[in-house]
């Protein structure tokens, strides 16, 4: 599956708009990150718990648009984007969403 965050893919022709496709995630943080991130706050740095988590949700969320996407029977996903924001004070949602399109 080629997956671009351009409308186009050089060298290929889109023989067809099959629409939207989506993954989405909802993860919520460990407590142990929560006072961790508390310590970070005081010094400053990387909260390397977060980044973790948001790395694990944003491959995950990526993983569902493109099995959304095979199911449509495409070839590729233009368009590709990410978007984020809090459910609620301890989980935080990733979307993935793009175009599936089928290619000449």
């Amino acid at each position: 599956m080629i997956i671009t965050t351009t409308e186009t893919i050089p060298g290929s022709t889109i023989k067809e708009v099959l629409g939207v496709v989506e993954g989405d995630v909802v993860m919520s943080k460990h407590i142990g990150s929560d006072i961790a991130a508390g310590f970070k706050n005081l010094v400053g740095g990387e909260i390397k718990g977060y980044t973790d988590m948001l790395d694990k949700s944003r491959k995950e969320a990526t993983k569902r648009m493109v099995e959304e996407a095979k199911k449509l029977g495409a070839d590729a996903i233009i368009g590709m984007r990410y978007g984020s924001s809090a459910i609620m004070a301890s989980a935080s949602e990733i979307l993935a969403y793009g175009t599936a399109v089928k290619l000449k």
